[in-house]
């Protein structure tokens, strides 16, 4: 069956189609850390309606904080009103220099934070992505399982936001961090006073800035600064701090029966 955000959303969005032809939608990640919940509830909030007066799909431009290389952003371009602008392009996960040279033009950070009418969205797949559209006509004869057995497994970002062209943005002003990888516990979770982050049995002797995570296991980490280790699910992964983010392309070649990590 397909996997990805695309079958998943396309799902989502004709069910809500098929309840209410009116509906807007909003779309959330799970592994966000927003601290303080008001400000993003306004941003959802403006992003919705932006959805509905303007007929785009929108997404949420968190402004940046740091010259973060693992996360993707966005060039705004032209104003649609006075707080939402056309998305000009996309860029993922820039080099270091690159990221402060975007961020010193004005780009945002691409939180996966969107919102969208099932109507617009809908005719957008039809448009731009025909690897899910092709599983359209299984949903409009009510067989789900036919949908998700005929489409690719392709994000919602790659296979439709990245290609259509009725793209906007709303900037955000909230606290938010992305937590999909090991590194970023270390700025979600509390810390020691050497700046280490530690979950489960670890011991920590002269390490400094380092996240330690063991599900069981116990672990040692002495003498080293800037890594993360990991004990889970059986296997161990030890890897610098400032790496974490390319983690996917690490385990790209590590032998498949060892591969099977969460994160």
């Amino acid at each position: 069956r397909a996997a990805s955000t695309g079958p998943a959303l396309i799902w989502a969005t004709y069910e809500a189609f098929r309840r209410d032809p009116e509906a807007s939608l909003l779309s959330m990640h799970a592994d966000w850390f927003v601290p303080d919940p008001a400000p993003f509830v306004q941003a959802a909030g403006r992003a919705l309606t932006a959805a509905v007066t303007h007929d785009h799909l929108i997404t949420v431009g968190v402004v940046p904080t740091r010259p973060e290389t693992g996360y993707g952003y966005i060039v705004p371009g032209a104003a649609l009103d006075a707080t939402v602008r056309m998305v000009a392009r996309f860029t993922e996960k820039p080099s270091a220099e690159e990221a402060r040279r975007l961020i010193a033009t004005g780009a945002l950070w691409n939180s996966g934070l969107f919102a969208w009418t099932a109507q617009r969205l809908l005719a957008e797949v039809e448009r731009h992505t025909p690897e899910l559209a092709a599983g359209l006509p299984a949903l409009k004869r009510g067989d789900v399982p036919a949908f998700f057995d005929r489409v690719a497994s392709i994000s919602i970002d790659v296979g439709l936001f990245e290609r259509s062209r009725a793209v906007a943005v709303v900037p955000g002003t909230f606290a938010w961090d992305d937590i999909g990888t090991w590194e970023a516990l270390g700025r979600v979770r509390p810390h020691d006073d050497h700046g280490n982050v530690a979950v489960g049995p670890v011991t920590l002797v002269d390490a400094r800035n380092c996240v330690a995570w063991s599900e069981g296991t116990p672990i040692v980490v002495s003498g080293v600064d800037n890594l993360v280790v990991v004990a889970a699910n059986g296997r161990i992964l030890i890897i610098p701090r400032e790496k974490a983010a390319d983690l996917k392309r690490v385990l790209e070649h590590v032998p498949a029966p060892v591969r099977e990590f969460d994160q």
